[in-house]
């Protein structure tokens, strides 16, 4: 017997059905957000110096004060405005879209109007800038940090992947702002440089998110802008290990290719247009793999200048994009060769008798900094080993190898 909490038959799938729909939507845009978030989190958190911000803000600025103009055709009849904002606008998603109309900034005809509105054809639109996230900022808080080297002036840190360094993109307020480096940098000195402004206390130079190792951070004002001096000169030697896709033809070589923001792609840099900043890699192959899983190389890179993603993009330029860095070109999964020759050809994949890899971060560490210290002159040279995942990583990765070419290493390089 129904119960008489029940609604009428037809009167359940009506009350439920829109309730479901908009949850549904409201996930799938988080979702989004949180994807773009790591997108930009990972080109906004690069090692450079500070022009790059520079332009980055300026883009920024541009894109909010240009108002825009769409005039609906009626082709488009039937479509909803978020939508046809995500198709009409390619520098934005349907997520971003919906942010644009909570917030005011779509009239259709003169009117505010719904993310959820369909068009007839005819109207027109206006859009008053881009979305505009909430202020970031910057507070204490008490992670653990792994300090390698500190004295009055100054600190060297091992900072892990996955770690932003200052506040930045995220779909809520937590993740634009919390688990920074700098916020434990906070919690942790008495005293940082305020030459970076609020946000980026003590921060001289950056990583990736997603790439670890040694980053360098000043106390006070006085040393920071020592330090940006040495930076300018490319008076600092900085030694990275990564492993990449396939294996370079030569042993060592120099990759001098200017670098540039992709204009299709805005979260990836290019080599490939005009008019980019001056960049140089120098490479030596440590070790050649071949495994079940395919060649792959472990390489030490050496930059003499800090462009944004500039390791990433050199080796992808080359053909040899960095393990697991997937915005340059490296697979979400890394397939034993038997497997990946039956899905080219369209045969059934057999059960699998070694498992797939996947790597949640890019196989890129900051491994040796060296300089000269801008007080007592003293030369110091750090060195961070692979973290713990990196080495499981290569360890499996090594695990059904065959025969590995081991190259001798040169005099001061650093060692995996």
């Amino acid at each position: 017997m129904p119960s008489k909490r029940m609604l009428p038959k037809g009167a359940r799938r009506k009350t439920v059905r829109p309730q479901y729909i908009a949850l549904q939507e409201e996930l799938e845009r988080q979702a989004e957000l949180e994807r773009e978030a790591a997108a930009e989190t990972a080109a906004g958190q690069e090692e450079d110096l500070p022009e790059d911000d520079e332009l980055a803000v300026s883009e920024a600025q541009e894109s909010a004060e240009m108002p825009r103009q769409l005039a609906v055709d009626s082709a488009a009849a039937g479509t909803r405005l978020d939508q046809y904002l995500a198709k009409h606008l390619p520098e934005i998603s349907r997520a971003r879209a919906q942010l644009l109309i909570e917030h005011g900034q779509v009239r259709v005809d003169g009117q505010a109007a719904k993310a959820s509105l369909k068009l007839r054809g005819g109207e027109q639109i206006s859009i008053d800038g881009g979305p505009q996230p909430a202020p970031l900022h910057a507070m204490a808080e008490a992670i653990p940090l792994d300090v390698i080297y500190e004295d009055k002036e100054l600190a060297v840190i091992n900072k892990p992947a996955g770690m932003m360094v200052h506040a930045g993109s995220g779909a809520t307020e937590d993740a634009r702002n919390r688990g920074t480096l700098v916020n434990a940098l906070l919690h942790h000195f008495n005293q940082l440089s305020t030459v970076g402004g609020e946000l980026r206390p003590g921060i001289v130079h950056r990583l990736d998110k997603q790439t670890s190792g040694l980053i360098l951070v000043a106390k006070n004002d006085s040393t920071h802008r020592k330090l940006g001096e040495m930076f300018a000169l490319r008076q600092f030697r900085k030694t990275y290990i990564a492993l990449v896709q396939g294996q370079p033809k030569q042993e060592s070589g120099t990759i001098n290719a200017p670098i540039s923001r992709d204009m299709v792609r805005r979260t990836r840099m290019t080599t490939k247009r005009e008019g980019g900043r001056t960049a140089i890699s120098h490479y030596r192959v440590m070790q050649r793999i071949d495994s079940r899983y395919g060649r792959f190389a472990l390489v030490e890179v050496r930059i003499e200048t800090g462009r944004t993603h500039q390791i990433r993009v050199h080796m992808a330029s080359i053909g040899h994009p960095v393990v697991g860095d997937t915005l340059y070109g490296a697979p979400h999964e890394i397939l034993p060769v038997e497997t990946a020759l039956r899905r080219q050809a369209g045969k059934k994949a057999l059960p699998p008798q070694v498992p797939a890899l996947r790597l949640e971060r890019n196989f890129l560490h900051a491994a040796r900094l060296e300089f000269l210290h801008p007080k007592s002159k003293k030369q110091l040279a750090l060195v961070a080993p692979l973290p713990t995942e990196l080495e499981q990583f290569l360890e499996q990765v090594r695990g059904t190898s065959l025969p590995m070419q081991t190259v001798e290493p040169a005099p001061g390089s650093v060692q995996s």
